[in-house]
């Protein structure tokens, strides 16, 4: 019989191996590395909040929705927009870092002594801190301060006046606005400096005052010599009037007299 050729399996092949990884150059290496330093940086830009815009002094600010709510040391919600409308010729707030520490009491007592002449234009004086009410309460009892301390725990108005200071604290200063928004003084300064822009400010708006009295006692002068002219009488003359008047009435006396028959 003739032999059965049997086929042989095929031999199995072996999967190819996979290419290795192509190693990298030393100018893909230095390519790669400004890569993973320059993303963290670029998101970390992209999700930073917006800075809150810059004030100056001289420019006029709306005061509707600035700062936030605030509250006064007694816990009574408030806004500088409602502060500003209750005072009579605009506000000054003065911030400082902490309630009761040595700096902060100076500047709270330099501000209390000088009180009666600082308000005496019609300015509102506060002083602001992030101090808790409680806090804020205890420190002007102590003090015997004449104004009100007001809370300001999430820094929205002291951020919103420039006088925040990075990452969570407060920088000592000084901000004063009037009634129409325009601000008069915004600058941070020692205890002893936040006052002495007040006072200056201060000074500086009472000479215009006596000057508008001056003109408006010369206007009222004015207005009574024109009167007198309009009318054609002087004071020379209505004096000269009444001379020659008592003179008439003594003739006519006298002539009276003379008419009288003897008895």
């Amino acid at each position: 019989m003739p032999r059965e050729l049997r086929k042989r399996k095929a031999p199995e092949v072996e999967p190819a191996a996979a290419p290795s990884a192509k190693k990298k150059g030393p100018v893909a290496k230095a390519v790669a590395k400004v890569k993973e330093a320059v993303a963290p940086k670029t998101k970390a830009k992209e999700s930073a909040p917006a800075k809150a815009p810059k004030i100056a002094v001289g420019e006029t600010i709306d005061l509707e929705g600035f700062g936030g709510e605030i509250e006064t040391n007694d816990g009574t919600k408030t806004t500088l927009k409602k502060l500003v409308d209750e005072s009579k010729g605009g506000v000054v707030l003065f911030t400082y870092p902490k309630a009761s520490t040595p700096g902060c009491t100076k500047q709270v007592c330099f501000f209390r002594d000088s009180y009666t002449p600082l308000s005496a234009t019609g300015f509102a004086i506060y002083g602001l801190s992030k101090d808790s009410p409680k806090a804020n309460t205890t420190f002007k009892e102590k003090q015997k301060l004449p104004y009100a301390l007001l809370c300001d725990p999430s820094a929205t108005l002291i951020g919103a006046i420039g006088l925040k200071k990075a990452p969570s604290g407060t920088t000592r200063g000084v901000f004063a606005i009037d009634k129409s928004g325009k601000i008069l003084a915004a600058e941070p300064g020692s205890p002893q400096g936040t006052v002495d822009v007040i006072k200056k400010l201060v000074e500086g708006s009472e000479a215009p005052a006596a000057d508008e009295k001056i003109v408006e006692e010369a206007k009222t002068e004015e207005a009574a010599t024109t009167n007198s002219i309009t009318n054609g009488t002087s004071k020379e003359d209505a004096e000269k009037a009444d001379v020659a008047a008592q003179v008439a009435d003594t003739a006519e006396k006298l002539d009276s007299k003379e008419e009288k028959p003897a008895t």
